[in-house]
């Protein structure tokens, strides 16, 4: 569904836009309807391939992205006018190999240099790019390769490619299979050597808004992912209304850089759609691989990016980190009196920017002076030392955690979105937070409640449809141009929405209690000693809940209480260990009614992993593998 652009947007002194509030209707009481006009002009010609060339010729001499180099880990700049050459080689490569307009290539690799090079180049030859997880297992990884014909493969790594070996006979469409690691990028840079520059020009000239630009597989909770189709428009819509309401982290001031090191996947759409804006801003862009601790913080020290992308996770993980080391050290009291006085600040100060406050008070202003260099400057340097924003999605941060890093000295802007919309449909506006909620929709976005809850999505950023080669090609996904998201959600007199959970885990007792599980779930899944929670009560008399264990916070647990490393099926049945639990269960029940809160709960001995199944790529749990995979413990809470 389209939306009309207004006539002018107003800019305020410090170079942002002058927000404009939602429209809001209402139905029976409660609002049901909540829009904000695009900030941006929709883009009429052209197509994402463009931008690696517009930034060259705007500004040859700028740095778009920083390189870490393999051999010696060292980062080194790249300027404008060296990508867009990169791009541009790597492109005739492939028309020198080839593929044809319109032919799919997939990439398989971990969130690199590479990645975002080869999403370029495919696009200037006019290729339509389909991400792989690298963690796909064998069978995912060739579903997506037959389902979306793909005539290439770019892999990370050899052992990827080697995988597919056995399945070749069965992906009778896959021609080319290309290994980053074995220098097969740069093969390609060299194979179009020959070819004239004009080639790629016309590749280019050939794409509009309309062209599909990529098939993104949703990973889905359950049954076998669906390819979404997007297209360069849905991208331009998405990106370029996000740039312009969150030109804190887009758009330098003076004597400022900004720059964004992206370490989620870029197999997903979040982090497809943070680089491309990235390259559209002209925002300094890096890339980590490694997920791991030491090899992260190693990054974010070298880099010290101004923003960073993160789900709820990592944000806990971090905290939960800072925590244990101060405990460590001694000084548990005084993080949690510093925790405390950060989330009051930050609570304070959504109410002066919401118009519901003062301010922070002067005995506020002095805790958090006196924390400062104690707590949450060594908070911000484990990041890097100028991290100053954070882009959190995936699922809801909470209200806790979002205070907390609001009055640690990091404004993190919350999103929501689907692959299906390219990336966030609602998103924290700037200066204006409402902690707790997803923000209110992205310009451009009309964002809508039916009857039974669910939120429905409509804007120019929406999927065009999804990918059915068994159905001649595109099959529409919103026909009647509203996108149903299989969320539940509220929104409040603003237009501030509230993710409450999803459509299909709904619980509903024996007793005919409806249950979110899903903000409890985040609740307790923000206790240091809970990597991930899981509530049950499907047609059950009451609500129970599993819990796996964190892992680095059980090793610190331990220590703190001289306890010895035990097998995980002993520290299973620790008495103390469960005590703590409940505590933390008797917290999270006064959030809720008598009939919402958990009963019991069983610890289990392994964390659930996407490896097992029990996760998907983005860290959603996959609950019927393990209500199945669990079922002794599961039947073990409800006893006759």
């Amino acid at each position: 569904m389209s939306t009309p652009f207004p006539t002018s947007v107003a800019y305020s002194d410090d170079g942002g836009p002058v927000l404009v509030e939602p429209e809001t209707r209402r139905l029976d009481g409660a609002v049901r309807e909540a829009y904000v006009p695009p900030f941006a002009r929709p883009v009429t010609h052209g197509s994402l391939a463009d931008l690696p060339f517009d930034s060259a010729a705007a500004a040859p001499d700028a740095v778009a992205l920083s390189r870490k180099l393999p051999d010696d880990g060292r980062w080194v700049d790249v300027t404008a006018a060296q990508f867009a050459a990169e791009v541009q080689a790597v492109a005739k490569g492939l028309i020198a190999e080839g593929l044809m307009p319109g032919d799919r290539i997939a990439v398989m690799a971990r969130t690199r240099y590479e990645w975002t090079l080869l999403d370029f180049a495919a696009w200037s030859a006019g290729l339509v790019t389909v991400p792989v997880y690298p963690t796909s297992s064998v069978f995912q990884t060739r579903w997506i390769l037959h389902d979306s014909g793909a005539v290439a493969l770019v892999a990370e790594t050899v052992a990827q490619a080697a995988a597919l070996g056995p399945e070749m006979e069965h992906l009778p469409d896959l021609q080319h299979v290309w290994v980053i690691e074995k220098g097969h990028v740069d093969r390609l840079a060299e194979a179009g050597a020959h070819l004239p520059d004009q080639e790629v020009a016309v590749r280019r000239g050939m794409l509009g808004p309309g062209t599909l630009a990529t098939l993104i597989y949703t990973s889905g909770t359950t049954g076998r992912p669906k390819g979404c189709v997007l297209s360069h428009g849905n991208f331009f819509a998405e990106v370029d209304n996000a740039i312009e309401l969150l030109y804190p982290i887009f758009k330098a001031g003076m004597n400022e850089e900004v720059s964004v090191l992206l370490f989620l996947p870029m197999s997903h759409v979040f982090g497809r759609m943070v680089a491309i804006a990235c390259i559209r801003a002209r925002v300094r862009l890096g890339h980590a691989p490694s997920l791991k601790s030491e090899d992260l913080l190693s990054d974010l020290a070298a880099f010290r990016p101004t923003c960073l992308l993160a789900i709820p996770y990592m944000l806990e993980k971090v905290f939960n980190t800072a925590r244990a080391k101060a405990e460590a050290g001694g000084r548990l009291a005084s993080f949690d009196r510093a925790a405390s006085v950060a989330r009051r600040y930050g609570e304070a100060l959504e109410a002066k920017q919401t118009g519901t406050g003062s301010g922070p008070s002067t005995a506020l202003k002095a805790g958090r002076a006196l924390y400062d260099p104690l707590v949450y400057r060594r908070i911000r340097n484990a990041m890097g030392g100028r991290v100053r924003y954070a882009i959190c999605g995936g699922s809801p941060l909470g209200r806790r955690m979002a205070a907390f890093y609001a009055g640690a000295g990091i404004e993190i802007f919350e999103g929501y979105g689907l692959t299906e919309t390219t990336g966030a449909s609602t998103v924290t506006p700037p200066l204006r937070p409402r902690l707790g909620t997803v923000g209110w929709p992205l310009p451009g976005t009309r964002v809508r409640i039916a009857a039974d809850g669910e939120i429905l999505l409509a804007g120019d950023h929406v999927l065009r449809g999804y990918w059915d080669p068994a159905a001649g090609g595109v099959v529409p996904a919103a026909p009647d141009g509203w996108l149903a998201t299989g969320d539940i959600g509220e929104l409040d007199d603003d237009g501030y929405l509230t993710i409450t959970g999803r459509k299909k885990e709904m619980l509903i007792t024996a007793g005919g209690k409806s249950v979110a599980p899903a903000p409890m779930e985040n609740w307790l899944r923000s206790h240091p000693l809970i990597s991930q929670c899981m509530l049950l009560g499907d047609g059950r008399p009451y609500i129970t809940a599993l819990f796996t264990l964190d892992q680095d916070g059980i090793t610190h647990w331990r220590q703190m209480h001289g306890k010895h490393p035990v097998p995980p099926e002993l520290l299973v049945g620790d008495e103390e260990l469960a005590a703590v639990l409940q505590r933390a269960v008797d917290e999270a029940n006064k959030l809720v009614s008598r009939p919402e809160s958990i009963r019991r709960f069983a610890i289990l001995p392994v964390d659930f992993t996407e490896e097992a199944g029990h996760l998907t790529p983005s860290m959603k749990l996959r609950r019927e593998a393990i209500l199945r995979d669990f079922s002794r413990e599961v039947e073990g809470l409800y006893p006759q």
